[in-house]
């Protein structure tokens, strides 16, 4: 049964690197809410992001080298995951994020990268993989804590100030990129693609569950992130850029039409986990021709033109996430 709030309460907004997802939160936060609701079935946004914890483990990583000790997360700051079920660790921090803003939970670490650090290791813990953290001396790791706490802290406030009396009539945004190694067949297999990632998502996310995908070609998602890239900015979400070996060897292909093609409901993802199925309601705004990169700019120089495609596009997709959605 359809919300009587007529907007979806969960959204997971997902697509390649650079394929437009910031810029459609970006977009979206520009419209008025009585529209936004009207038009896209989306209420007042929440939004959830896996993005912070990517870039906070390069920032371990990074730490650790300059001490002379060995990277726990990537080859290299070029290079992608030691461990592709480390995939697995970002929903499930995604999860833990989800079950704070519900709960609305009081968080006052003496040290917001300690409380961070132990979250990582029990995410990871639940994806299969040895705590890594954990196994670092004493010493460093609270060294590591306190060359890092401003950046946790940003990152765990960054979900507590969104806390509401009542999330009745808001969406929460949850927005993730995946993929696989350029070349791979499908299915995609260990830790790569949605097929791994969506059944990660714990039963109270997929519960309220709908997905917009935005679709981009890789080639296309290469380009588009070489385009945004700004050294200067690389914890942006608007402007930050993805190594090429990692877009080459996380992002080189998508399982998103795989997944479609394979659904037991056309207009849905199929996904079970835990003996229970749910076939999430998915819309798709074809990027291919961009649309979406004219909202990297200062708002007084969007056109109308390209206001109105993009509205055009969100709509058919939200349309159809809503056909199918709570039925």
């Amino acid at each position: 049964m359809k919300p009587e709030s007529g907007v979806f309460k969960t959204v997971l907004l997902v697509a390649l690197p650079a394929s437009g997802k910031s810029e459609v939160r970006n977009f979206m936060a520009n419209i008025e809410g009585e529209r936004l609701k009207k038009e896209f079935h989306i209420g007042e946004n929440l939004q959830l992001d896996d993005f912070p914890y990517v870039h906070f483990m390069r920032l371990i990583d990074n730490a650790l080298e300059r001490k002379g000790e060995p990277r726990i997360f990537y080859q290299s700051d070029e290079d992608p995951f030691f461990n592709d079920y480390d995939w697995g660790t970002l929903i499930q921090l995604l999860n833990e994020d989800y079950d704070r803003l519900m709960s609305r939970e009081a968080i006052n670490p003496e040290s917001y990268a300690m409380e961070l650090f132990e979250r990582m290791d029990r995410a990871a813990t639940v994806a299969g993989i040895e705590p890594r953290i954990a196994m670092l001396d004493d010493e460093l790791i609270v060294e590591l804590a306190d060359e890092l706490e401003e950046e946790a802290k940003k990152i765990t406030l960054a979900t507590e100030v969104q806390y509401a009396d009542s999330y009745e009539g808001k969406t929460l945004v949850i927005e993730c990129a995946r993929g696989g190694p350029d070349g791979s067949s499908m299915p995609l297999t260990g830790g790569y693609g949605y097929q791994y990632s969506l059944p990660m998502f714990s039963k109270a996310v997929l519960d309220d569950a709908a997905i917009l995908y935005i679709w981009v070609t890789p080639e296309e998602s290469r380009r588009k992130n070489n385009e945004r890239a700004n050294p200067d900015d690389p914890g942006s979400n608007l402007f930050h850029g993805v190594p090429m070996n990692v877009m080459l060897g996380d992002y080189g292909c998508d399982d998103m039409e795989y997944l479609r093609e394979h659904a037991e409901i056309p207009g849905t993802i199929t996904i079970k986990k835990d003996g229970e199925t749910w076939n999430v309601p998915i819309g798709v705004f074809d990027n291919r021709v961009d649309k979406t990169s004219f909202l990297r700019q200062e708002k007084a120089l969007w056109t109308e033109e390209n206001i109105a495609d993009m509205t055009e596009s969100i709509r058919e997709a939200t349309d159809a996430m809503w056909k199918n959605y709570k039925e």
